[in-house]
């Protein structure tokens, strides 16, 4: 496979994984093109045309030539220029990496993590949040998102892969769709009644077994292990980063009773309690881990060699 073999997958895996379903991903690339269209002058040449096909801002081949023969990977959850020099260290041991994959952001895809929060919007309404009501919760979290990461130095683990000539790509929402899709069908059927029997199922989980392992793995947050479950869904798991913390009450008058989230901020987790809302968080690297094996096995599958580093619990699903 090449870097852009590698990259498409990953697209098409997150499109077909992603809250929204076909339909959903359709009408975002349509709107893309459509202001793409009504753009003249230097705003279309500054338009990104990676935005018409991929509905993801937040992953991008971000440095290296895309048509690169790939038969070594390094992938990470945070990969920073120290790993960038791990990977050129191991090549001069012979190991042949041939591109850094990382999860989070760098570059022009952290810069534009933002724009990819609607998708949040989107994925409340299939909660039953009405969508005018999720989308006016969301605006202010996304302009906070923005602000936030606009005084960020976007570039600085790209610049150190560019000096070290070393291809780096980076994944997010595609592969966190991958996670949330196989949360979401896994708990499907099982119905569990109180919170310790949300903890049991994800244990079942090689990922969150390992990370409860190493103090790391799914905790409750809000709730007592004993307390009724209600209506449990997996919620702030993708769409780039930690939503609105007014969505738990939309959540809860839709009649949510437990809420599964990768992570959660102080703020989040008192306005979960206000509203009575169960609130289960899984383990930020655990979860990561899941989406991104899932991806990792398609990639072996294909013949690539992969070395995990930086919190990725590498589990295979299938054989390499």
């Amino acid at each position: 496979m090449t870097i852009q073999e590698i990259y498409q997958l990953a697209i098409q895996m997150g499109i077909k994984a992603d809250p929204r379903g076909k339909r959903g991903v359709e009408k975002a690339l349509k709107r893309a093109k459509k202001e793409y269209g009504e753009l003249r002058g230097k705003k279309k040449e500054d338009f990104d045309p990676e935005a018409l096909k991929n509905p993801y801002s937040d992953s991008r081949i971000l440095f290296g030539d895309s048509s690169t023969v790939v038969d070594k990977i390094l992938v990470g959850i945070d990969i920073g220029p120290g790993e960038i020099v791990l990977a050129d260290q191991l090549n001069e041991k012979g190991e042949g990496i041939d591109v850094i994959i990382a999860h989070h952001p760098h570059g022009r895809a952290l810069a534009a993590l933002d724009e990819v929060m609607d998708l949040q919007v989107e994925m409340m309404a299939v909660y039953g949040v009405p969508i005018n009501i999720a989308e006016g919760v969301m605006k202010e979290r996304i302009g906070e998102v923005y602000r936030k990461i606009a005084s960020a130095n976007h570039f600085q683990t790209v610049d150190a892969a560019r000096l070290l000539n070393l291809p780096f790509i980076c994944l997010h929402t595609p592969l966190d769709n991958l996670g949330w899709r196989f949360l979401t069908d896994y708990f499907k059927n099982k119905k569990p009644e109180r919170l310790k029997d949300v903890l049991e199922i994800l244990r079942q989980i090689p990922e969150f077994d390992q990370a409860v392992k190493n103090k790391a793995g799914p905790s409750l947050f809000v709730g007592e292990k004993n307390s009724r479950a209600g209506r449990v869904e997996v919620a702030q798991f993708t769409g780039g980063t930690e939503g609105a913390k007014a969505i738990y009450e939309k959540l809860a008058l839709a009649g949510v009773g437990t809420v599964i989230g990768m992570h959660a901020s102080e703020e989040h987790r008192k306005e979960a309690k206000k509203q009575h809302l169960n609130l289960v968080i899984s383990g930020h690297m655990a979860s990561d881990s899941l989406g991104i094996n899932l991806f990792l096995d398609q990639l072996e599958e294909r013949g690539i060699t992969v070395l995990p580093c930086s919190g990725v619990i590498r589990v295979r699903r299938r054989k390499a």
